[in-house]
């Protein structure tokens, strides 16, 4: 959430950060204002009103002290409370107005984030690996996985429906050994692994900005007013919610894996086959909870945590930095890792590193006692470490064979126990 003061103090300023990213947001910001000023007008005829019972309430206990008659100056007071109530009744209907508008808001975008209106103008950053050249025509992943008996998209559908897989053998093997494998890695990088629950509270996913913004996009249990984490983000984050830190307690750095659930509303028609876009995926996610002052190195860190894994599984990748008008909501910068995707012949965002400033803090009311005994909002970084299906599907792609077997990444074989696998799934 962003600062109410800020926007009090520099309107124009947040205006133009807001158009970065689309208009829309920009024109919150006079109906903010405009809400803000209403609240201050009734809580200025509350604080007259109030100040006028209180000074009648003393003056009617000195009258009848000297057994003067307070009749009129009751009712006088009877008339101060129920106008009172009527304002405060007001007031947190204009109250209850100005919060859900500050949650629509997004978070501004940092200074060195490029202009750009959607995904065409993000700024690549960086290359590691070289792209295989195959002597044959590379299978996509979905087309190998049939081809090995791993993955059965039919019974995926005639479980749950379309966007669900089922794995078989080594395919769920595989999947187990890069959960494991990533939280081995991020745990030897001073991250602390932590079990969350699946199901979280409506505020749970309004701290760290999915809710209202994003309430189609995740799944709800209505009977118990409960969600299922679109990832492991939230909960993480959520772990210091109106929490106080000291100050040397920071950096926190965390890790989970997790199942992942998502409407992927948005995404109708989109990456249809395979394993790329699913209603329910594994991730291995990083959460740091840092000093304002080093979050921008710390998302760095966190990126470079994040590619090491791709390097160790030989994955050809490149860094983007996220353009404006491709930024997540919360997020004031973004760095999406994409992973090469041979019958695609382009990269695939594999993980998303961002840095939400205190956005997602003010949401959650986590702040951090300082050197001076200041309390001041801590920074939330998060990325994925990576996605287990797409680092799955790019593993199938970029170490097929032409007999149609895959090769095991060498740092896999230990928790695989195998080097290759194949059609007969020997």
């Amino acid at each position: 959430m962003l600062e109410l003061e800020v926007i009090r103090k520099q309107p124009d300023f947040v205006k133009d950060r807001l158009r970065l990213r689309k208009e829309e947001y920009a024109e919150l910001i006079d109906k903010v204002l405009e809400i803000d000023k209403k609240r201050r007008e009734i809580l200025k005829e509350l604080e007259s009103l109030r100040a006028e019972r209180n000074r009648l309430s003393k003056e009617i206990g000195k009258l009848k002290s000297q057994g003067q008659n307070t009749e009129s100056i009751e009712l006088r007071v009877r008339e101060l409370r129920e106008r009172i109530e009527k304002f405060e009744d007001e007031l947190s209907g204009v109250e209850s107005e100005l919060m859900h508008t500050m949650l629509l808001l997004p978070n501004l975008p940092d200074e060195s984030v490029p202009f750009g209106r959607d995904e065409s103008e993000n700024v690549e950053v960086r290359r590691w690996g070289t792209v295989r050249e195959f002597d044959f025509e590379p299978r996509a992943h979905y087309e190998i996985g049939e081809l090995l008996g791993i993955l059965d998209f039919n019974r995926g559908a005639n479980l749950a429906g379309s966007r669900f897989t089922v794995m078989w053998g080594w395919g769920a093997k595989l999947e187990r050994a890069l959960i494991n494998f990533m939280l081995d890695f991020h745990i030897s990088r001073g991250y602390t692994e932590v079990w969350v629950p699946h199901l979280v509270k409506p505020e749970i996913l309004q701290g760290t900005g999915q809710l209202p913004k994003f309430e189609e996009e995740v799944y709800k249990c209505e009977r118990d007013e409960l969600y299922l984490i679109p990832t492991a983000e939230v909960p993480l984050t959520n772990l210091f919610r109106n929490h106080i830190l000291d100050e040397k307690d920071l950096p926190i750095y965390l890790t989970a894996y997790t199942p992942c659930y998502r409407r992927e509303a948005g995404a109708y028609g989109k990456d249809i086959r395979g394993i790329i876009r699913q209603h329910q995926f594994d991730k291995v996610e990083l959460v740091k909870i840092v000093h304002p002052e080093r979050s921008n190195e710390e998302l760095e860190k966190l990126t470079a945590d994040a590619e090491e894994i791709l390097k160790l599984l030989g994955l050809p990748y490149r860094v983007v930095m996220l353009c404006t008008g491709d930024l997540g909501f919360a997020s004031a910068k973004t760095y999406d890792i994409e992973v090469w995707f041979p019958s695609q012949k382009k990269y695939r965002e594999i993980s998303s590193c961002s840095n939400c400033t205190d956005f997602q803090a003010r949401r959650m009311n986590t702040r951090f006692k300082d050197s001076s005994g200041r309390k001041r909002f801590v920074h939330t970084l998060n990325g994925s470490g990576l996605a287990i299906g797409r680092t799955l599907a790019a593993i199938l792609e970029n170490y097929q064979q032409k007999d149609g077997s895959v090769v095991v990444p060498e740092v896999l074989r230990d928790y695989v126990k195998a080097d290759v696998i194949k059609p007969n799934g020997a």
